[in-house]
């Protein structure tokens, strides 16, 4: 193994540790809290956190092994099942992405009529409909048998083995993406920039009350006063920053690798096997921020990680202090004796 390949290697080991490690906390959180439970973007976030969790214990591990062996690393038929599963697997996350963005744009768009809008029930109905796109897509490349090892990608996903269906299966990719990542990613547009114009709205609002109370109150300190201006300027900042985290995290991750499969369509250009690589750990990268950028930096779920730690702590604690008074109790027992 050259270099590189030793180091693509390790970046999916990493990616695939952390991917299990992120996704498994969410679950623990979602399970533990029901409060978290009660709420419908849980749904959404519980389908794309086993996505991930699926991708990264079925298509990662043969990657690694791709990149390893250089060949397919497993025979046929668990090849096709795991590239029908990956390319089933990322087109559900890209839609829960697209569902979680819609529920937050009802939430703040129309917030008086979120409750009635956006129930158990809808949230069920939107993702069975992302379930049943994701897999038709799949169903398709396997019946036609375009699903096995792309050596370009040390990957089992959409391939094509046969010049005279070159036509067919370029169709195919095309509508494929354009219905997966472009429509997700529009969604993602237009919800998130609806979302900041709302927040920005309201921030101008409580600008303008900030800016007259502060004109108003003459005799206060001006430390205070700096105090309220700086959290004003990140108030403003804020819904930028986390909009901008949810669809630039998107395109960073998947818009590498949906290129690639669409230029390499093009049999001008060539593309290098370990920019292949490198745009399918962008693709995986994506299991990793995931639970990050939905779940685990929200307050409601660091609150319950910590209420969990704290419940795994308080236990041991008590099991070693039971533990250390068991030889003080028997000492006890042998002086009354």
């Amino acid at each position: 193994m050259s270099i590189w390949e030793l180091l693509l290697a390790f970046v999916v080991v990493l990616l695939m540790l952390v991917a299990l490690l992120a996704n498994v906390l969410v679950l623990l959180c979602f399970l533990y809290s029901a409060d978290i439970r009660k709420q419908v973007p849980g749904l959404f976030i519980l389908n794309l956190t086993f996505c991930n969790l699926l991708m990264a214990v079925s298509s990662m591990p043969l990657t690694l092994a791709g990149i390893i062996y250089r060949s397919q690393p497993a025979g046929d038929q668990v090849c096709h099942a795991v590239g029908f599963l990956e390319t089933f697997l990322t087109t559900n996350s890209m839609l829960s992405m697209a569902a979680l963005s819609i529920d937050r744009w009802i939430a703040v768009v129309f917030p008086l009529s979120y409750h009635s809008k956006m129930r158990y029930r809808d949230a069920a109905l939107i993702l069975s409909y992302t379930w049943l796109h994701s897999a038709s897509f799949p169903i398709v490349a396997a019946s036609l048998s375009w699903v096995g090892f792309h050596h370009l990608y040390a990957s089992c996903t959409l391939y094509n083995k046969r010049p005279e269906d070159r036509t067919q299966f370029v169709i195919f990719t095309g509508v494929f993406h354009a219905l997966s990542f472009l429509l997700s990613l529009v969604v993602l547009c237009f919800t998130y920039l609806k979302v900041l114009k709302v927040a920005r709205f309201h921030c101008k609002r409580i600008d303008v009350i900030t800016m007259q109370t502060l004109v108003l109150l003459v005799d206060i300190h001006p430390s205070v006063r700096e105090r309220c201006l700086e959290e004003q300027r990140r108030r403003r900042q804020r819904a930028t920053k986390k909009i901008s985290t949810f669809i630039g995290t998107f395109i960073l991750c998947f818009a590498p690798y949906v290129i690639t499969r669409l230029v390499e369509l093009s049999s001008v250009v060539h593309i290098s096997a370990h920019w292949g690589i490198i745009s399918k750990c962008l693709a995986y990268s994506k299991a990793v921020s995931d639970p990050f950028v939905y779940s685990l930096l929200r307050h409601q779920y660091k609150k319950t990680w910590k209420d969990i730690m704290n419940k795994i702590l308080k236990r041991s604690s008590i099991n070693s202090s039971a533990l250390a008074g068991e030889p003080h109790n028997r000492n006890l027992q042998q002086l009354n004796e």
